[in-house]
């Protein structure tokens, strides 16, 4: 079973996350969001599998500040957040875990328990 974790290497909150994962024995791919964006069709998928888009922006992050993206949220259609979102990992709310059509955004442990072992 593949589990896929998309992180930031700098961020404590990923580092926390990914050793709770670790020590729940689930070995997990790790990507770095930095350099590789979400696509576009990953987060449409996110999105058909029931994430909202408001959980995917990273809203206490300084890109999502400097970029005024609370503001552009009120007036921009869905597909417009995708794009934006696509356009750089610091907008997107980290850490990204999936597995198969499991998809935990955020740092809960609690979460992680439901994940199958590899």
């Amino acid at each position: 079973m593949k589990t896929l974790f998309i992180g930031y290497p700098k961020c404590t909150t990923c580092k926390k996350a990914y050793a709770a994962l670790c020590d729940l024995g689930i070995e997990a791919e790790y990507r770095n969001i930095k350099e590789e964006n979400p696509t576009k069709e990953e987060i449409q998928s996110w999105i058909d599998k029931g994430v909202s888009i408001d959980k995917l922006f990273n809203t206490s992050g300084m890109l999502y500040r400097e970029l005024n993206v609370k503001e552009k949220r009120k007036t921009y259609t869905q597909e417009q957040l995708i794009d934006l979102l696509a356009s750089d990992g610091m907008l997107v709310k980290r850490p990204i875990v999936i597995q198969e059509d499991k998809i935990i955004i955020g740092n809960k442990p609690n979460d992680y328990a439901s994940l199958n072992k590899d």
